[in-house]
């Protein structure tokens, strides 16, 4: 799984913004990201509340959802992006994480939270790469695939999407 980690800044932070020490997520999708991978992107991992405001409010759905990914610009083109100053990196966008879903999901699936986090994660950052499982014929789900083998992840999110329909 080694890989150069130096073409993707991952940022954690809680709701409050606040960036969170060592949560793992950020060394784990540098080393299992597509190669178009390049930029900044910040993941906030945030209450239920605050995803089903979230989701209401940008999706016009009144539910908690699990993750949602907000790219920089949905208009630009597949790997568009912005310079950030602060970083030097191209912002790509912000993930955000429901944490009590992943919590009922990891439980659901019986694995660990920190598994779910990087399950919820990866799908998040294919999004932000331009990437829709709902209009591109499988694209997305086989890359989310080939991410997930790569990072020791017993399933990926399209895919266990796929086995609960019938």
């Amino acid at each position: 799984m080694k890989r150069s980690a130096t073409r993707l800044c991952v940022e954690v932070t809680d709701h409050s913004g606040r960036r969170v020490q060592r949560s793992g997520l950020e060394q784990w999708l540098q080393l299992v990201a597509p190669l178009s991978a390049s930029g900044s992107i910040t993941v906030a991992l945030v209450s239920d509340a605050r995803m089903r405001a979230l989701n209401r409010r940008f999706r016009g759905v009144d539910r908690v959802t699990d993750v949602l990914s907000f790219p920089w610009n949905e208009r630009a083109p597949r790997g568009a992006t912005t310079l950030t100053s602060e970083t030097g990196f191209s912002h790509l966008g912000d993930i955000v994480i429901a944490t009590g879903r992943a919590s009922r999901q990891a439980c659901e699936a019986g694995h660990a939270k920190r598994v779910e986090l990087r399950i919820l994660v990866l799908h998040g950052l294919l999004h932000l790469l331009g990437y829709n499982h709902e209009e591109d014929a499988g694209l997305m789900a086989r890359i989310e695939k080939q991410c997930r083998l790569r990072g020791g992840l017993p399933v990926s999110l399209i895919e266990r999407a796929g086995q609960r329909s019938p």
